[in-house]
């Protein structure tokens, strides 16, 4: 007779899994893209901010990917918690007091948006499957 605690049970074993690299890709994307969210494209006097633009497209595509290949909330909400967990330590000062995430409102957005984007994504409720009967005019 085996005990229910003698082996892990596969799907919670698959859960955290997916959830370890589901953290794991949000914490390299938010570091990536907190890095990258500054670029600019000069068209003589105009600076038109690109980098935010492809930031936030990219983390609105990480998250809802996350949420429809891995069928749930939890590798969403893992994905988020490691972007906006590296915004949020990036945000800080570093050692010789520089910061990657300046005072301006392009800062402001992207310490504030990816939060956002998350909290849709994840919250977004669950459709009910479409029913594949035809449908007969009454």
């Amino acid at each position: 007779m085996t005990s229910a605690w003698s082996q892990p049970e596969p799907r919670r074993t698959a859960w955290f899994g997916t959830a370890a690299v589901a953290l794991v890709i949000g914490m390299l994307y938010g570091a990536v893209t907190t890095i990258g969210h500054r670029s600019q494209l000069h068209l003589g006097d105009a600076a038109l901010p690109w980098g935010i633009v492809a930031a936030l497209c990219g983390v609105l595509a990480l998250l809802l990917g996350m949420r429809l290949v891995a069928g749930g909330r939890v590798a969403a909400s893992a994905a988020a918690v490691g972007i906006v967990g590296m915004v949020a330590v990036l945000t800080l000062p570093g050692l010789g007091g520089s910061v990657l995430i300046a005072g301006d409102l392009i800062g402001t957005i992207w310490s504030v948006a990816p939060a956002l984007i998350a909290v849709l994504v994840i919250a977004w409720p669950k459709l009910p499957p479409r029913s594949t009967e035809p449908t007969t005019a009454a």
